[in-house]
């Protein structure tokens, strides 16, 4: 049985690159019909905040990334993992270490002056035959791992391919601290080993925390899970990726407008393809995903191409559903909507002119707040010809039946009669009806504002 886990720190919110990391570690899990685990890693107690839990819980919720077991916190778990320590201690695979932070800042300090890697020299890591300081009275010793000096760990990466690392380039990590707290890397460990992770699907620059997690693990004689390291995400201009960039908060992208499922298509393309596949819904990604087909280079993030996904997704969608997810959009800018024109019909007219759901509001309200025209813009467009025909327009209009055809037969007649051309008349018929000069087709966007609404613009304008 396949179980993976997305395991996030609450210190901040739920960002662009550990959403992708969720998303596959949620598509490799529903593909082999698995578990999906979430896990809040809480124990850097200056950092973690309840705010940033909320926000990891709402990101997760809006992208309905939705998990079989947890969220488990990493807190409410210290007794495992002092029981764990116990036992690693007791088995010789730990030790206490009594060099105080002074004593192991200068020992680096000396190492990198002899142009020497800095690290714990292990001068309390008991061997047999070695006689150790005495334990002095004023210091609270941590616990370190004792690390195999000899060998070194080699796993097959599921995403990079095979990785090995000598051990003697890892020191003795230390794994509970002065307070008895245990460290990052140890409580990983236990809780993969607790949880029987088989797959551990994270950042790359966690590639260095894992060999001492997997000499943690067989320190245990825990069985290992598959480890699979995503490349990271970059900007545009190829640095790594920050807020300038567009890493914010996926609940920033609820606030621009973006639908949560062409966000999580987008991200899935972000290293990892199926074809020449750019659209296709979580259904499918799950049925084709595959951890080999992720890129071993970095993706970069083009917020060009995620609105253009968007924008597919808006097209698609649901009118209904557009209209109750515009709604508060328009109605924080504009107040209680009119119940006409019916606001789902609005979208079916805009929805193939927009990108995002903020600007599908910004396009609908001048079907509910009239804009009142721009003298000068009036002045450059409504000539005394156009005058004329729009006041026979207007005539018309009254009379006809009252649908999108008999509009546009009625404006085309008027142009017929006029001798003008249709933008000489289309454009100050806008004008005067919208307030603005781009609209969908004329005929459309008059059948939605209504009769009434349209013969009581041009009659006040033209004195009709």
């Amino acid at each position: 049985m396949i179980r993976t886990r997305f395991a996030p720190s609450p210190t901040g919110y739920l960002h662009i690159g550990g959403a992708r990391t969720a998303l596959f570690s949620w598509a490799y899990a529903r593909h082999h019909k698995g578990t999906f685990v979430l896990r809040i890693e809480d124990t850097d107690l200056e950092r973690s905040t309840p705010a940033s839990v909320d926000a990891i819980l709402q990101g997760m919720s809006w992208l309905n990334l939705d998990y079989d077991e947890g969220p488990f916190y990493q807190m409410q778990r210290m007794p495992r993992y002092k029981e764990v320590l116990a036992q690693l201690i007791a088995s010789g695979h730990a030790y206490y270490c009594y060099a105080s932070k002074e004593e192991v800042e200068i020992m680096r300090e000396q190492q990198r002056e002899a142009g020497l890697k800095p690290r714990y020299d292990g001068r309390w890591r008991p061997e047999p035959g070695k006689i150790l300081p005495p334990v002095p009275a004023d210091i609270q010793p941590v616990v370190r791992f004792k690390n195999p000096i000899d060998g070194s760990v080699v796993w097959n990466d599921v995403v990079k391919g095979t990785i090995e690392i000598g051990n003697a380039e890892l020191d003795d990590l230390i794994i509970a601290r002065p307070d008895g707290t245990p460290t990052y890397n140890f409580c990983v460990v236990v809780d993969d080993w607790d949880m029987n992770i088989t797959h551990v699907i994270r950042g790359d620059d966690h590639v260095n925390n894992t060999p001492r997690q997997i000499n943690i693990l067989k320190a245990l004689g825990a069985t290992l899970p598959q480890y699979g390291h995503v490349p990271m995400i970059l900007g545009a201009d190829g640095e790594r990726l920050s807020k300038r960039h567009g890493a914010v908060g996926v609940m920033q992208y609820l606030d621009e407008g973006y639908l949560p499922e062409a966000l999580l298509n987008y991200l899935a393309r972000l290293g990892w393809a199926h074809g020449d596949e750019e659209i296709f819904n979580m259904d499918q990604f799950t049925e084709w995903f595959n951890l080999e087909s992720i890129s071993r280079s970095p993706a970069k993030f083009n917020p060009e191409k995620l609105n253009w996904v968007n924008q597919q997704y808006i097209k698609a969608a649901d009118n209904d559903r557009l209209a109750d997810l515009v709604r508060p959009f328009m109605e924080k800018q504009i107040g209680p909507l009119a119940t006409t024109p019916a606001l789902a019909d609005v979208m079916a007219l805009l929805k193939d002119r927009v990108s995002t759901l903020v600007e599908l509001a910004d396009a609908a309200h001048l079907f509910y707040k009239y804009i009142t025209p721009d003298a000068e813009l009036l002045a450059q467009h409504l000539s005394p010809e156009a005058t004329t025909a729009l006041q026979q327009l207007t005539e018309q209009l009254a009379e006809i039946d009252w649908n999108k055809e008999a509009i546009h037969d009625a404006i085309k007649a008027t142009v017929t009669t006029s001798g003008l051309k249709m933008p000489k008349i289309a454009m100050p018929l806008r004008i005067i009806v919208a307030g603005v000069t781009q609209t969908p087709s004329i005929d459309a966007t008059l059948l939605l504002i209504g009769r009434e609404t349209v013969l009581e613009r041009l009659r006040g304008m033209l004195g009709a």
